[in-house]
């Protein structure tokens, strides 16, 4: 019987039904299972969020279009739909545009210049939300329409899990916590977004420093939190920076005094500016670090 043959959509590679292999240079899309080419903006992006939000954050892979790329229009009145999206989610499994909740744009860009091109997209498309994630960074950001018709742009802690609303990120109890599927990319990604924005702090070392007091401050919050409470570690979309920090550093504060003493002392603190500790605290809240992959938490930060 002659095997049926997919069609070739930009770098994808065609892929008879059934055949599993792969040729040199080429990975299995994670969403859809075609064979894409393993380039950095894939390997170290696309695939890395693709499976983030599955595993993570919970969307059905039937909510989510990688392969053939979504496609968002130049402008309003434009018919044909230009430019391609990396990963798109949608509020249903039929995937139509008037479902399309969050765009993420992978390419390999600065900050500035991917987030040009994210609000971009989100102009012209009924998403949302949308997150621009390079490997490196990331940013998440609400879309807000106005009465006067204009729109506004939120950058948010973090993106509500599947079934969660947006209102309430960060608001997590003790039991809704989630392994992370790849903690050493969410460390690389908290280290670079730190390196890139934090002023007073030059060394790796002061900064890994300043990451592993914060990682401290989770675990503890995770041992001492009963099932049904409400976590300490977290960040909400409207609280205020310098509120979430004074509360982290109550967390640093029993850290160092009560619990891991033998660790640290106490001149010991927490030196990150309130909106760098709010990143963090958004970045990690979602997770469940003592269930994590030991390998993960011993790796380099």
């Amino acid at each position: 019987m002659t095997k049926e043959k997919s069609a070739v959509v930009n770098d994808e590679m065609p892929v008879e039904k059934g055949d599993e292999s792969l040729k040199p240079g080429y990975v299995r899309d994670y969403i859809s299972g075609v064979a894409v080419k393993a380039n950095p903006e894939e390997m170290e992006a696309v695939q890395v969020f693709s499976q983030r939000l599955v595993e993570d954050y919970g969307y059905p892979k039937s909510h989510l279009q990688t392969r053939p790329q979504y496609r968002v229009r130049k402008s309003p009145s434009d018919g044909p739909k230009t430019y391609p999206v990396d990963i798109a989610i949608f509020r249903g499994s039929g995937r139509i545009e008037d479902e399309l909740y969050l765009l993420v744009e992978c390419k390999k860009k600065n900050r500035k210049d991917g987030v040009a091109q994210l609000k971009i997209y989100l102009d012209m498309s009924p998403a949302e939300l949308g997150v621009w994630f390079n490997g490196d960074d990331h940013v998440y950001l609400r879309k807000i329409h106005k009465r006067s018709g204009a729109r506004e742009y939120h950058e948010l802690p973090n993106i509500p899990r599947y079934g969660q609303r947006i209102e309430d990120i960060g608001l997590f109890k003790r039991k809704d916590l989630v392994p992370p599927s790849n903690l050493k990319a969410v460390f690389r990604d908290v280290r670079n977004h730190l390196a890139g924005i934090t002023t007073g702090i030059t060394r790796d070392e002061a900064l890994a420093q300043e990451i592993i007091n914060l990682l401290f401050c989770k675990i503890l919050d995770e041992q001492e939190t009963a099932p049904d409470d409400m976590v300490t570690f977290r960040a909400g979309i409207d609280e205020d920076a310098k509120d979430v920090k004074k509360r982290i550093l109550g967390l640093f504060e029993k850290v160092k005094t009560t619990v891991y003493d033998d660790v640290f002392a106490d001149r010991d603190t927490i030196t990150l500016d309130a909106e760098s500790v709010y990143y963090v605290v958004g970045e990690l809240q979602n997770y469940c670090i003592m269930d994590a992959d030991r390998d993960a938490i011993g790796g380099r930060l």
